[in-house]
């Protein structure tokens, strides 16, 4: 009877190990208009972030929710290259300046910066 118990709690835990796990945020991007969202197992969603700064990817796993939250640009120097690259008719290749926050199913928030930060 013993070796029966000490089966079944090793059989649970061994399909609890292989059990694959909810995918978790791993990146998020912001173009002018579009919220671009990554998940660890390769998902990509997608949102209009500028018709809703707040909103849930419903279509997305088993959905994301997300919050975008502008800053104004106090940066001199990204003034002038904003301003440079939409008079040279690439208005939008700058992203926006902004914190998005992730929040998944279980409520977990994940931030990320717009645009990333450079590496060191």
């Amino acid at each position: 009877m013993r070796w029966l118990v000490s089966f079944v709690v090793l059989a649970g835990c061994a399909a609890g190990a292989g059990a694959p796990g909810m995918p978790h945020p791993q990146a998020a991007r912001l173009s002018q208009e579009r919220l671009t969202l990554t998940l660890s197992d390769g998902t990509i969603c997608r949102a209009d972030w500028r018709a809703a700064p707040v909103g849930r990817m419903e279509n997305c796993g088993p959905g994301y929710g997300y919050a975008v939250r502008e800053f104004d640009n106090p940066n001199p120097l990204r003034r002038v290259w904003t301003g440079l690259t939409t008079a040279l008719g690439a208005e939008g290749a700058v992203p926006p300046l902004a914190e998005v926050v992730i929040t998944d199913p279980a409520g977990i928030d994940t931030t990320f910066a717009s645009p990333p930060p450079v590496p060191e």
